[in-house]
């Protein structure tokens, strides 16, 4: 045990039951261990030596004694569109009476429903709503946040949800990653010239999100009542031209071939899957794409199609799991919940569930480097579970085990008290 590195550290947690998620085995499992952290990265993992306790108090060295409590990767929700105005409360009811989703879509309601409250909402609206979704997020251990916008299908709205998004991470405790999502539907203004809108977004929306520095990501909905193939592939052109790593919400309610599409260009992750073939599962194999699984929206929209999990383990693809919390396919704010779904509708094991929402989860964002596992150098976020075994998590709903969120170093949600 290197008591210089203890020292000169700004955090100590002793005699954790680890969930690393990098070594070989089961959760990367290290128990009884000590964590450190110093400026915000984790500085130490080691297994507990016998006195050490005693050498802390000795050298007046605070630490936390977690009492065999496990410790995880701080959670990443990875695909969510977490501002946006009103709720759709009304077609959850149309829904419940034979209406489907797609029928409401066409019929001006489902995401234009939504654009119209959004466009009409303030910043600082928007900004109070998401905050009170993200604090239930944050409160079951998640620590990284992806927000979509997709809810303005015009410059001053698109603009002013990716402005509220980026703002975010100034006023919670969590990292933001921001997606440009204006190819989400047809606004209303287009609604006879979906190309044309496709070159709006190109030639006038996107060059200004860029400008501005308001996305890490683009994306796009290829889907019968969204975007063609070729429609989508204009706006991963200009998105590439942009120097942006792309996303695809791909295969939810038919099989359209944009999972090739996505893996043509590398993309960080194609999101839903219930219709992909298993040629798109082998080009996203190829590609090193995350497959983003969302069983909420599965659920809420009652799916009989499992995504192919089989053909995701054959090939070796990276599953994630995230909430896509909604207004109206997925109102849902728990990700402890999507790790339940995730096995019980999706038969996942329950490490896969938590490698979903981990390492997978980085992978999907680009930020495997820095964030997913727990290592000596990345940033120091990490999760604190009152359980005497990971299985527990996906085990359970409804009830919240987490006792402590650490970020960059620092607590942020302590419940040990």
């Amino acid at each position: 045990m290197s008591l210089n590195t203890l020292k000169q550290a700004d955090g100590i947690w002793l005699n954790a039951n680890l969930m690393t998620f990098n070594n070989e085995l089961p959760y990367g499992t290290v128990e009884n261990a000590v964590i450190a952290t110093e400026k915000g990265r984790i500085s130490l993992i080691e297994p507990m030596t016998v006195g050490l306790e005693q050498q802390l108090d000795e050298l007046n060295i605070s630490y936390t004694d977690l009492q065999g409590k496990w410790l995880s990767p701080g959670l990443i929700d990875c695909h969510t569109h977490i501002v946006y105005g009103g709720n759709r409360a009304k077609e959850f009811e149309m829904r419940l009476t034979g209406v489907s989703y797609e029928e409401i879509a066409r019929q001006g309601g489902g995401i234009l429903s939504t654009v119209k409250a959004t466009r009409a909402a303030s910043e600082s609206e928007l900004t109070a709503s998401a905050i009170k979704r993200i604090e239930r997020l944050l409160s079951e251990g998640v620590t990284t946040i992806e927000i979509k916008s997709g809810y303005g299908l015009d410059l001053e709205t698109e603009i002013k949800m990716l402005k509220v998004a980026r703002a975010l991470e100034e006023q919670i405790p969590a990292t933001i990653k921001t997606t440009f999502l204006g190819a989400h539907a047809v606004p209303p203004e287009y609604k006879e010239n979906p190309d044309d809108y496709i070159s709006y977004l190109c030639d006038e929306v996107l060059p200004q999100v860029v400008e501005h520095n308001l996305a890490d990501a683009v994306d796009a909905f290829c889907e019968n009542i969204g975007f063609s193939k070729e429609q989508v592939e204009k706006v991963f052109a200009a998105a590439e031209n942009a120097d942006l790593p792309i996303k695809l919400h791909a295969e939810q309610l038919s099989d359209q071939e944009g999972t090739q599409l996505a893996a043509s260009y590398k993309a960080l992750s194609v999101d839903h899957l219930e219709y992909v073939s298993e040629e798109g599962i082998a080009a996203i194999a190829s590609s090193g794409t995350v497959a983003v699984l969302l069983p909420a929206a599965f659920y809420y929209l009652h799916e009989k199609q499992v995504p192919p999990i089989e053909w995701l383990r054959e090939y070796k693809v990276p599953m994630a799991l995230a909430t896509d919390c909604n207004p109206g396919s997925a109102p849902c704010t728990s990700l402890l919940l999507m790790l339940n779904m995730g096995c019980t509708l999706f038969r996942m094991t329950p490490e896969e569930t938590l490698r979903a929402v981990t390492i997978n989860a980085a992978k999907a964002l680009g930020l495997q480097k820095e964030l997913g596992t727990l290592a000596v150098g990345k940033r120091a976020d990490f999760a604190i579970w009152d359980i005497k075994a990971p299985c527990e998590l996906p085990y359970a709903f409804g009830h919240n085990p987490c006792v402590g969120v650490v970020k960059n170093g620092e607590p942020v949600l302590d419940k040990l008290i």
